[in-house]
């Protein structure tokens, strides 16, 4: 109900606002006329663009290294969007049920969805490709794997697949931080990329990330060692 009276609220305020263009010493000024006020709008907000900087490698390998983990990003990156939606959706059913023998029954009816959804799929992902989707799924949740399947069924469940991912290298409990580690600043440099030009859908991170701090740490150009030059020893003649 709360929505749906936020919903009203904005319909109501559309439907009586006008906006009427009045020109001032040849500038045009826009006027927004709500409920009998007439609010000047001198200023046009436009959406934030991210800079992004030239990409710049150490040496060939570097760039190897970065092809391919891109090419690993875009491939999970829609498993990890899906998963937030999955999630959202679930927790706004859960939100409005009230005995905890409903929420453990719808629980069990979306898990099986996913389950359904998501394992024929994720069976092709190799083992750095399955510890990108758990990262992004913390990035695009804001929780780990390891505590949404805490959530969703138990902490022996959690236990048992986190350590029997482990044997094929992949921890649930990986945590998604740029800042911190270099290979989840150059996914990110990835995602942004994408989403500008339009590779992939943009869903905003569960958590805020700075990006440019990110820019600013991993991007500072490494400082050469001087050799050391030895002094020629003359030969006594």
């Amino acid at each position: 109900m709360r929505h749906i009276t936020y919903l009203l609220l904005l319909f109501s305020t559309l439907v009586f606002a006008q906006v009427d263009p009045v020109e001032q010493d040849s500038t045009v000024v826009h006027y927004m006329i709500i409920e009998g006020d007439s609010i000047p709008v001198t200023e046009i907000e436009l959406d934030e663009v991210l800079m992004l900087p030239n990409l710049s490698f150490a040496d060939r390998d570097a760039r190897i290294r970065y092809i391919i983990l891109r090419r690993k990003t875009l491939k999970v990156y829609p498993y990890a969007k899906l998963a937030a939606e999955r999630l959202e959706t679930l927790q706004k059913r859960l939100d409005k049920l009230k005995r905890k023998r409903e929420k453990k029954k719808y629980a069990k009816v979306i898990q099986k969805y996913i389950q359904d959804e998501f394992s024929a799929e994720l069976k092709k992902l190799t083992k750095t490709e399955g510890q990108i989707l758990v990262k992004l799924i913390h990035r695009q949740t804001g929780k780990t794997t390891f505590e949404l399947v805490k959530e969703l069924r138990n902490g022996w469940k959690a236990f048992w697949y986190n350590n029997t991912a482990s044997l094929f290298d992949i921890s649930l409990k990986k945590k998604f931080s740029p800042i911190e580690v270099e290979e989840d600043y150059l996914i990110e440099d990835i995602l942004q990329r994408a989403f500008q030009n339009e590779q992939l859908a943009q869903q905003n991170a569960a958590f805020e990330i700075d990006f440019y701090a990110c820019v600013n740490k991993w991007s500072k150009p490494k400082r050469k060692t001087d050799s050391k030059i030895k002094p020629r020893l003359k030969s006594k003649q």
